[in-house]
């Protein structure tokens, strides 16, 4: 039985399990203590003094996030002391901070202004000498405005634990204090990777991604262009949250109503083409089993993970799957097989991807992603910028009635779909390879083992007379330790998928952005990959290899699987990159 704690509580006495910090025990009590620099499990350093309270016997206020609660203690969390400290720390914050709140793109999204108005601060307390910092808008994907940093620190803890990249950092010392790079480079000559994690922890808009959002509205206008959108697996199970919907809700018809409404010619799914890669990278993994090839065979959909291992691990550069990500196959095809099929020019073709990821925008920018002899894809929307573009054409998105993707490439199997949720990969494939090389079905689709949100995940089991010995790992802190275990000989596999993002893609860099609160007390990452199994399990068509307009491609097309034409358009090659 769990030990409690006897404590009392701003005169109320209640019960909190041992162990717990004042800011947890306050939460058992319902009472919520902002904090600015906090994230449980990752940044527990007590450094913003935004959560102080008051503990009877203490000589000052404490920072609740850090200090352990005791049997006996009497914390006040609403005195006049109190709030008055909270308010002087934001005021102070303000003071520093570049007040363009009505053009932000994290307006009545920003923890520093939600804090603000709670606490009923005076924005111009305090005035004086202002930090200035140029904006370093220097790589595809991400935006650094440090003129908008409160300097809380959880982009750089997000950075070194979640990814162990550690990119960034704090700089210089007292007033100077900054959040930069070694030597205070531009972050594209960085070995940064692009995930979009630090995006995700900032309560601000002092990291954001870079938007795109006119250039799509410029395609649009065009007449000479056919504009064409492909949306991928996580994006449906978090584009809802923008709109008030609950956590972990499908909102997949809604958003083609809404992509047909913003005036897209054609709506497509890249679940599509995460089929088609099950159906390349199957085929590659049997072939260098059969063969002798490289092993163990690393998965190739997160453009991130791929630039992790370009910087970091370039001698696993060979045991990558040549195959290209989902988006990238799905622009090649619209450049190549559907320009044939309606005789148009690719460079008429613009081709928009709908992506949970940041890293997607660096992904588009790679060499050999040309297949029609254009760029594959030409513009990467994050689910984020998808929001703000509906909310722009003025699409009332809980209203719309639910749509379904255009044909051929917007049929999609469940395998597919659950490309979205780590492990989704290593399952989708475990499907198509058992019935491939077994040649029977399977009695039971679901392979629990390589599912949730643990980082490292492994499981074994015989196909086709083979042991197969898998393992999938998000996070790429995770993904470093996993590939040092292989390294050192202390742990030996066959196939590996790997997400960059801790949980997978329901997790990426540009899906909606959460409170510090909201992070800590709620498994985001289990909701939305619920909702994406639960869509699975209902669908009728759950395999990769059955998918017919797979197949038709195949027949029609590309000919035969992992053959020469199929290589040119779906597959690429990777690089290694410096360090420094």
């Amino acid at each position: 039985m769990e030990k409690m704690l006897n404590v009392k509580i701003n005169g109320v006495a209640y019960q909190v399990p041992a162990g717990s910090t004042v800011l947890e025990a306050c939460a058992v009590a319902g009472i919520k203590i902002p904090t600015l620099c906090y994230l449980k499990d990752i940044n527990p350093i007590g450094a913003c003094r935004v959560c102080v309270v008051e503990v009877k016997g203490a000589r000052s206020l404490v920072a609740s996030c850090v200090y352990p609660a005791n049997e006996g203690m009497e914390i006040i969390t609403n005195s006049k002391k109190v709030l008055e400290s909270r308010k002087t720390t934001v005021e102070l914050l303000l003071s520093n901070h570049e007040k363009k709140c009505l053009s932000c793109v994290r307006s009545k999204n920003c923890e520093l202004q939600t804090l603000s108005e709670e606490l009923m601060c005076n924005a111009g307390k305090f005035s004086g000498e202002m930090s200035e910092s140029e904006v370093d808008e220097t790589t595809p994907y991400l935006v650094r405005d440090n003129n908008k940093c409160i300097l809380c620190r959880r982009c750089v803890a997000a950075c070194k634990n979640y990814q162990g990249i550690s990119v960034i950092g704090c700089n210089a010392r007292g007033f100077d204090t900054h959040v930069g790079t070694a030597f205070e480079k531009n972050l594209k000559d960085t070995p940064c990777v692009g995930c979009g994690q630090c995006i995700n922890v900032c309560p601000t808009a002092a990291l954001r991604e870079k938007d795109e959002i006119n250039e799509v509205l410029s395609a649009l206008a065009d007449p000479n262009k056919r504009v064409i959108c492909g949306t991928a697996p996580a994006v449906r199970v978090g584009l809802g949250e923008e709109f008030g919907i609950p956590m972990g809700t499908n909102v997949e018809g809604k958003m083609v109503s809404a992509l047909r409404k913003i005036g897209f010619n054609d709506v497509f799914d890249v679940n599509f083409t995460a089929d088609l890669t099950i159906m390349e990278e199957g085929t590659e993994f049997i072939n260098r089993v059969k063969k002798g090839g490289t092993l163990p065979m690393l998965t190739s959909c997160s453009p991130a993970w791929i630039k992790f291992v370009e910087h970091y691990y370039p001698e696993f550069i060979p045991n990558l799957s040549s195959c290209k990500s989902p988006q990238q196959m799905l622009g090649a095809l619209c450049k190549t097989y559907y320009a044939e099929k309606l005789k148009v020019k690719p460079e008429n073709i613009y081709f928009v991807s709908i992506m949970p990821c940041t890293a997607k925008k660096f992904e588009k920018t790679r060499d050999n992603q040309n297949a029609g002899g254009v760029p594959d894809v030409d513009a990467v929307l994050t689910t984020r910028e998808l929001a703000r573009l509906i909310r722009l054409q003025g699409i009332e998105f809980n209203l719309l009635k639910d749509e379904a993707f255009d044909a051929p490439m917007g049929i999609f199997s469940g395998a597919g779909l659950i490309f979205g949720a780590t492990g989704g990969v290593m399952e989708a494939a475990l499907r198509t390879l058992y019935e491939i090389l077994e040649k029977k079905e399977l009695d039971k689709l679901d392979f629990t083992a390589v599912r949730g949100t643990k980082g490292i995940k492994e499981a074994s089991l015989t196909i086709g007379g083979i042991a197969v010995k898998v393992a999938v790992a998000s996070g790429l802190a995770n993904a470093g330790a996993l590939l040092n275990k292989i390294k050192s000989g202390k742990a030996n596999y066959h196939f590996i998928e790997i997400m960059s993002c801790p949980g997978g893609c329901v997790n990426g860099g540009g899906q909606p952005i959460k409170t510090a609160h909201e992070r800590n007390t709620v498994d985001i990452r289990t909701k939305r990959a619920q909702a994406i199994y639960k869509s699975d399990k209902a669908m009728k068509l759950r395999k990769s290899h059955e998918n017919p307009a797979v197949k038709e491609l195949y027949k029609d097309y590309l000919g035969e699987i992992g053959g020469n034409k199929a290589h040119k358009i779906l597959h690429t090659k990777y690089q290694q990159r410096p360090k420094y």
